[in-house]
């Protein structure tokens, strides 16, 4: 066996990883949901962040571990990452990520997995219709047993 040693990456290798890290980055951005501008409105006590689509969401800052024992003007202090992708205290030394937050206060992917085939299985007239027009032509074709 021979013993493999670390070596330098190419320019090559360098550029591919570069150019797979700007495509991961372009997916993200049209994916996953990114901050335009925030703020902390101490009326209410709520973190706002404006989403790049056009949406808002606020999360009370109290509900953070991160930020409950910071003051009004700490958390007014408050700026989007580059990315849009997290908010950063910089006065407390505390990021949070916007897609997490979000994900948070909605539920785990596999809980809004749940919703959407809930949704799925709604039964409209449309859904119906195609559902028929499938059966008369034979429905859905089973799946074949696989042996292991």
């Amino acid at each position: 066996m021979s013993k493999r040693t670390w070596q330098f990456p190419t320019d090559a290798e360098i550029r591919a990883q570069i150019k797979a890290a700007r495509a991961r980055e372009r997916l993200a951005a049209r994916t996953e949901p990114r901050a335009r501008r925030v703020r902390y409105d101490s009326k209410s006590g709520l973190v706002i962040i404006e989403l790049t689509s056009g949406a808002f969401f606020g999360f009370p800052a109290r509900a953070s571990r991160w930020l409950r024992d910071a003051s009004p003007e700490e958390l007014a202090n408050v700026e989007v990452s580059p990315g849009g992708d997290g908010l950063r205290w910089d006065r407390i030394d505390v990021d949070l990520s916007v897609p997490a937050l979000i994900q948070n206060s909605f539920g785990s992917k596999t809980w809004m997995r749940e919703l959407g085939r809930a949704g799925g299985r709604s039964r409209s007239h449309a859904k119906v219709r195609a559902a028929r027009a499938n059966g008369r032509k034979g429905g859905r074709p089973r799946k074949k047993a696989t042996r292991t």
